[in-house]
């Protein structure tokens, strides 16, 4: 009787770790999925951005008549292989830019296809925002399992590592060419 209660004990516990190891390790594809997600949104609306600016460049050239190199960091960004991080940092350059030319050329604010872009550019801020927000949120529940005692263990078995918040600061990433044009 007294060996029953022994293997019946160390099965039940063998069975709750396991569930345990199975339980953690599910939290963790469900905040993978979740951040890959917000990454898709981050995509969606860069690549709006971009194409927005990347408009922009016509519409001020044709309606300036002006020679010089306008919104040259856009043309730059076509070439290159940048990460979500980086390329949010160069259109945000870009936008700049472009404020600077509907300061510097007022009858742009007249001409339909530019105040279109306009609107756009300030739609994709505010959506920008907004995903960034989720993303970091996504980001803070990910992290807190990857520190924290007892999902650590499941952390380093299965080799999660902590992730970098999108916040528009100087930020490094591992991952170069996750954004392709």
């Amino acid at each position: 009787m007294g060996v029953f209660i022994v293997v019946t004990s160390v099965l039940l516990a063998i069975s709750l770790l396991i569930i345990w190891v199975a339980n953690s390790y599910n939290q963790f594809q469900v905040l993978i999925i979740r951040i890959n997600e917000a990454e898709a949104n981050i995509d969606a609306v860069l690549r709006k951005r971009f194409d927005l600016l990347n408009k922009s460049i016509d519409v001020i050239k044709e309606n300036t008549k002006t020679e010089e190199d306008v919104l040259g960091q856009i043309v730059k960004i076509r070439s290159r292989k940048l990460s979500n991080f980086d390329l949010d940092r160069k259109l945000y350059d870009g936008i700049k830019e472009f404020e600077k030319y509907k300061e510097k050329y007022p009858k742009l604010k007249n001409v339909e296809s530019f105040m279109k872009i306009d609107i756009g550019l300030n739609e994709s801020e505010a959506e920008i925002v907004a995903f960034r927000k989720y993303y970091n949120d996504i980001i803070t529940d990910y992290n807190k399992l990857v520190k924290a005692f007892p999902t650590n263990i499941i952390a380093l078995f299965f080799k999660f590592k902590s992730k970098l918040y999108f916040d528009g600061k100087d930020m490094s990433d591992e991952i170069v060419d996750d954004f392709k044009l």
